[in-house]
């Protein structure tokens, strides 16, 4: 399985690149910036994109949506609760002086327990909310890798206090929903670097 982190966009999103090497199909989870640099990272790949996934609707995960759908013809992926989001992208961005575009609708919605084929490959949907109402984990058990979004970092946990944001749901979502997960589980944040289920577990101090 190709596995590939793209750093991307002012506030250092990491989009996931995900792909099949028997097949050329791949995903792409949260292209908040720089398109021609995840488009050129496909190709090194020798990869088709049969999917972009939002982990959830906040404008830096989600700005670069509509140019690499135009650049790739991919369907677009989001937990419904956070759709709405895909509409005020440029007005929110301007908000941090940031520039930022509109997304088109996502084609589908992103459901607890789902799972999304790319190739030979799954991934498995764990719907966690707290950083936002319809922020999502991508499990890929075969690779016993989880692509966290925003809800949990290396040492650290999404923030709570923008608008649908709930500390005690994000707690509540981490402790039921991942820390189930076995504890050598790497887990790929939506910023910064990666981390353990087992390692989270026990040292994180937003979860003592």
């Amino acid at each position: 399985m190709i596995f590939d982190v793209v750093v991307v966009g002012p506030l250092g999103v990491n989009c996931i690149i995900l792909g099949c090497e028997q097949t050329g199909e791949g995903l792409v989870v949260d292209p908040g910036g720089d398109v021609d640099k995840i488009v050129a990272r496909l190709a090194e790949h020798k990869l088709t994109p049969v999917g972009i996934i939002n982990t959830h609707g906040h404008f830096d995960h989600t700005g670069g949506n509509g140019r690499l759908m135009n650049a790739t013809g991919a369907p677009l992926w989001i937990h419904r609760a956070d759709s709405p989001m895909l509409s005020r992208v440029a007005q929110v961005s301007a908000m941090y002086g940031i520039p930022g575009e509109n997304s088109p609708d996502a084609d589908h919605f992103l459901e607890d327990g789902s799972e999304l084929a790319f190739g030979l490959h799954r991934l498995r949907v764990i719907h966690t909310p707290g950083h936002t109402p319809g922020g999502c984990c991508l499990y890929v058990e075969s690779a016993q890798t989880l692509i966290s979004g925003d809800t949990l970092f290396a040492d650290g946990v999404g923030r709570t206090d923008l608008p649908g944001g709930s500390h005690e749901q994000l707690v509540t979502s981490i402790r039921t929903r991942l820390f189930t997960l076995p504890d050598q589980v790497r887990v790929w944040p939506g910023h910064g670097p990666s981390t353990t289920i087992g390692h989270e577990k026990h040292h994180n101090p937003y979860l003592d």
